[in-house]
């Protein structure tokens, strides 16, 4: 897009300190009550991370992330702050990198789990069901096709693997051994509301949300505040309407794109992955901004 900014990789901010980097986010320290967390172009798939930037891709998932966080705000709270990125940082350069891409948010410690809602059979979820005919222990009915629309939406929380290491599938009842049930009911409760509200919203636009996953920590208060990014295409399994059917793994505004050309290279999916050909980041990039334009209805600040 004419006027975009160059891709980010790493972001790299000279006026505070790093407290790590993820997939795709780099933390920083603000204080002891604050954090600054930069959404960089990174792209990871079989969790392992690309060497290959998306540019843009950091900007819309800020920007489509905190549209969601004001529209759930009658739903939960969330740890965004009303202070602007570039106001934290001290140098012109450490402004450029968090323009449109950054937020500042309360320091907070996540749950242990990820809370994962399906209103569509596909992916892990689809393999799942496939071998033992439920999905995280919850017995599903039989005959159900790929990507077939769920009876309701179900709730299929997973453990939260560090960077290079996968996510595991668990039943509610290990979750609530984790967190304690009265969080776990408190979390699955939001989850799914999350997701009915949004999946009705994006229907209307054009996408269907077949899938989604939202974090989740407790304040000092024990309040339950929604984290990370929500709803994004890098957080969500997102369906055109119009190429929607079942039998397959449809069409997507999210990064199976990349997955399905990963697939066919051959990489045992291991460090280092591949770089990936300037068409494909193309259309990913083009993905992602597409996706953002039906949701908010305006472009991108790229």
């Amino acid at each position: 897009m004419t006027g975009a900014s160059p891709a980010l990789y790493e972001s790299s901010l000279s006026s505070l300190a790093l407290i790590r980097r993820g997939k795709v986010r780099d933390i920083y320290a603000l204080d002891d009550r604050r954090l600054l967390i930069v959404a960089s172009d990174r792209l990871s798939a079989f969790d392992v991370v690309l060497p290959s930037p998306i540019p843009g891709k950091g900007r819309i998932l800020t920007q489509l992330a905190n549209f969601w966080f004001a529209r759930m705000g009658g739903i939960v709270a969330n740890h965004l702050l009303e202070v602007a990125p570039e106001s934290v940082v001290a140098s012109a350069a450490d402004r450029a990198q968090v323009g449109g891409r950054a937020v500042v948010v309360r320091r907070l410690q996540p749950l242990p789990v990820e809370a994962i809602v399906r209103g569509y059979l596909a992916g892990s979820g689809w393999k799942d069901y496939q071998a033992t005919g439920a999905v995280s222990g919850m017995a599903l009915p039989k005959g159900l096709p790929q990507a077939g629309r769920l009876p309701e939406p179900i709730f299929t929380p997973s453990t939260k693997a560090a960077t290079g290491a996968h996510d595991e599938n668990i039943a509610f009842a290990q979750m609530a051994t984790l967190v304690g049930h009265e969080t776990a009911a408190a979390v699955r409760r939001i989850a799914l509301r999350l997701y009915a509200e949004a999946a009705a919203y994006a229907e209307g636009r054009g996408i269907i949300i077949a899938d989604t996953k939202f974090e989740f920590a407790l304040d000092a208060a024990g309040t339950l505040v929604l984290i990370d990014e929500i709803l994004t295409p890098d957080s969500s399994r997102f369906w055109p309407v119009e190429g929607y059917r079942t039998g397959i793994s449809p069409p997507s505004f999210d990064k199976q794109f990349v997955r399905d050309y990963l697939e066919g290279t051959g990489w045992n999916k291991r460090p280092p992955a591949p770089a990936l050909p300037e068409a494909v980041v193309a259309g990913t990039a083009a993905r992602y901004q597409d996706a953002f334009r039906r949701l908010v209805g305006r472009e991108p600040e790229l």
